[in-house]
């Protein structure tokens, strides 16, 4: 059996670098309107209206970015620059989260799954490498599991194959009632991390994003897709091709986690930054999107 030992053992220590200079993302607050004001939205056939943005030329290859536990698209604008020369990027807005529909039910990985699918038929492609990022990297699991014909390759970054319910965030995430304050010590202490590596205009719009979900989709989403889940079972029916990306800094996935991921699905690789953490495409988005390239246009 894979330990995780292992795991340590299997990290992709090769330097990449890219085939050119890409400018780094403008994270400014005039920078940020302007990438929010990309987003397009489409109602799907449940009903459901989602947001997302697409970068990138349609005869590239397709990838689907999803983002972490009450972000939006916006988390993937520091990495967006590297990748939108090789791919097609479409960079959604989950339900109850961004700019998409904040309905009463539902908020299982299944419903943020299915909610993807009936995008991708919406925009009619057939099938695209999947990219998650925590909360986004269960639904991608999720996605592949239950779509394996749409899917070519799969990356979950800050993954687990056991659950993000520990700590004790979600009592605090309990307590929360509407409306949220963005500058309340809960929602600062929140952000703590991603304020001291990312720009303020940047950090500041997310923070306060994140502050106007509804209080009962920060719970429905903890309650249903978080707490609990017993993500294992179903990892053996992923056969894409894997790439798992880990900071070694990162808090919130436990060793048990990291390993059990990497057991289930038996096609994974592991790439691990020594010195980031959870929101490590954030703290080095040249190295981490090198990372992605190097496994996504590989043969």
């Amino acid at each position: 059996m894979k330990c995780l030992a292992v795991i340590l053992l299997c990290v992709l220590s090769a330097p990449l670098s890219l085939a050119a200079p890409v400018t780094r993302a403008c994270l400014t607050a005039q920078c940020v309107a302007d990438y929010d004001s990309r987003k397009q939205s489409v109602v799907l056939d449940n009903g459901q209206r989602l947001a997302y943005i697409e970068s990138g030329s349609a005869a590239n290859p397709g990838v689907l970015l999803i983002h972490g536990y009450t972000d939006s698209a916006r988390d993937w604008q520091p990495i967006e620059p590297y990748l939108t020369a090789k791919f097609h990027l479409i960079i959604v807005d989950l339900r109850g989260q961004g700019a998409s529909d904040k309905p009463e039910c539902c908020y299982t990985r299944f419903d943020f799954a299915y909610d993807l699918a009936l995008l991708l038929r919406k925009l009619h492609i057939e099938r695209v490498d999947v990219v998650g990022h925590s909360l986004g990297s269960l639904v991608a699991q999720t996605f592949t599991e239950l779509w394996p014909e749409h899917t070519r390759k799969l990356i979950l970054i800050s993954s687990t194959g056991t659950s993000f319910g520990t700590g004790s965030w979600l009592a605090d995430v309990q307590k929360l009632s509407d409306p949220i304050d963005p500058d309340s010590v809960f929602m600062r202490s929140w952000w703590q991390q991603s304020v001291s590596i990312n720009p303020h205009a940047f950090s500041e719009r997310q923070r306060r994003d994140a502050a106007a979900i509804p209080a009962r989709v920060w719970r429905a989403i903890a309650d249903q897709s978080l707490v609990g889940v017993d993500l294992a079972p179903m990892l053996n029916r992923i056969h894409a091709p894997t790439l798992l990306i880990w900071g070694a800094r990162d808090t919130l996935v436990s060793a048990e986690g990291r390993d059990s991921l990497h057991t289930g699905i038996h096609s994974s690789r592991v790439k691990i930054f020594p010195t980031l953490g959870h929101d490590l495409f954030w703290e080095e988005p040249e190295n981490v999107s090198a990372s992605m390239i190097q496994f996504l246009t590989a043969q």
